[in-house]
């Protein structure tokens, strides 16, 4: 992450580091690096992979239940979220 300000700027993320000795902050971070390491162990030459293959080790991780989303997905708890946060009327004109 030494260039996490040219990502912040090239790709219009917000970029967030967790506070030093909060390994509570963390938890969703250390579980994913765990399943991904699953996929690539560590020293992995990602750029050896095309973009497919990274997408379907990104589409196989995102329909898989977590216990932390009730056994939902992360696709549907992202779905439900953006479902449940559009608006469903039309404004009226007084």
């Amino acid at each position: 992450m030494a260039k996490h300000a040219d990502l912040k700027i090239a790709a219009g993320l917000s970029i967030y580091f967790c506070d030093p000795q909060s390994p509570w902050q963390r938890g969703t971070n250390e579980n994913t690096n765990g399943l991904l390491r699953q996929y690539f162990p560590k020293g992995t030459d990602l750029s050896r992979n095309t973009a497919d293959d990274l997408a379907a080790v990104a589409a196989t991780l995102n329909s898989r239940p977590r216990k932390t989303l009730d056994w939902r997905t992360p696709a549907e708890a992202l779905n439900e979220h953006l479902q449940s946060s559009q608006q469903t009327g039309v404004a009226t004109t007084g």
